[in-house]
């Protein structure tokens, strides 16, 4: 696959998007009737991706991995000026600006934050207009698609990527996708990145760069959220700014997984996990009276012992000891700012 990869201005854009487009239609990659059949349209594609910039305040429990000054990507995913992004970048921002594609720059607010798909949802204000991007069915990617990644604000660039992995994903911060998108060739502006399919069409938005784009090769890339997990979820958060089922319960816990056990590298302060007594170092080896073997499978069997608020019955290695320890888990929006900004 040749890789287009170029920082662009917006008409510029629109120019390498047309190339991809005809790219995409190479025979072997895409069969010609359905190129024939497809609606890319480069400047509405262009101008519905937006940067973002976030100003969190520095004692707000996410500035201490995060950091306090954020920058990234966004979708406009409707006419009102909603926007899809990675929630990372905003979460507990005091303020968010959009960076349109012309360069203009306009002040968003926190629409929603939901922890279990990582998305967060913003709607730019003060005059703010630009094309929206419709979202993809379930099933509309597959293994060796050839998509467009887009970024935007002042790492805006186009991309043509192509989908190497289609399988799930358990992030060392509590965090488990059942399927993920992974890409290569890698891209730096990854937050919030729009990844589109030939259509026009919004597939996922990007969260991190992987070391691993392909299972158990060292080939780095990128992981997407997809955004068939926005869909059942959306009018939740619109009205009420979350989801509305019972909250996972949440520990507090970074976990680094070895040979099926998990070291905890980081306790969160203020957290469950530090309140029971958890600390750097420990293994956890069990919980609720179950083995597990990785982070996904003690994710599932955590969050299948009930929502948050429930006693975790972790147990423990400290050196050669095997040590009970009990958490009383919490709900993670809980912890958070997540409305500074309204």
């Amino acid at each position: 696959m040749r890789v287009v990869s170029t920082p662009v201005m917006p008409r510029l854009a629109a120019a390498v998007l047309f190339l991809i487009g005809l790219q995409l239609a190479v025979p072997g990659v895409i069969p010609a009737k359905a190129a024939e059949s497809a609606q890319l349209d480069p400047e509405r594609v262009v101008r519905s991706v937006v940067g973002i910039t976030a100003t969190v305040p520095a004692d707000s429990q996410s500035a201490r991995t995060l950091g306090t000054d954020r920058e990234g990507s966004g979708v406009v995913i409707d006419g009102s000026g909603l926007i899809l992004t990675i929630g990372y970048t905003v979460m507990e921002a005091s303020q968010i600006q959009v960076i349109a594609a012309d360069g203009r720059s306009y002040p968003a607010n926190m629409v929603a934050y939901d922890p279990v798909s990582g998305f967060g949802l913003l709607r730019a204000e003060m005059g703010f207009s630009a094309p929206w991007l419709r979202l993809a069915g379930p099933g509309a990617v597959k293994e060796g698609d050839t998509l467009l990644a887009l970024s935007g604000g002042g790492n805006r660039g186009a991309t043509a990527v192509k989908v190497v992995g289609k399988r799930e994903f358990a992030g060392y911060w509590e965090y488990l996708l059942d399927e993920a998108l992974f890409t290569f060739p890698p891209i730096r502006a990854f937050n919030g990145a729009a990844l589109v399919n030939r259509e026009g069409r919004l597939v996922g938005i990007g969260s991190l760069l992987v070391a691993e784009a392909v299972e158990g090769r060292g080939l780095p890339g990128n992981m997407f959220v997809p955004v068939s997990a926005l869909e059942p979820i959306l009018a939740d958060l619109l009205a009420y700014g979350r989801r509305q089922e019972p909250a996972r319960p949440w520990l507090g816990v970074i976990l680094r997984e070895e040979m099926g056990r998990l070291l905890v590298e980081k306790v969160s302060p203020r957290s469950p996990a530090e309140s029971a007594g958890l600390r750097p170092g420990d293994w956890i080896v069990g919980v609720g009276g179950q083995r597990f073997n990785g982070l996904a499978d003690f994710y599932r069997k955590l969050w299948g012992l009930g929502p948050a608020g429930i006693v975790v019955p972790l147990e423990v290695m400290r050196g050669s000891t095997l040590t009970p320890v009990p958490v009383t888990s919490a709900d993670r929006v809980r912890f958070l700012r997540l409305n500074p900004t309204l």
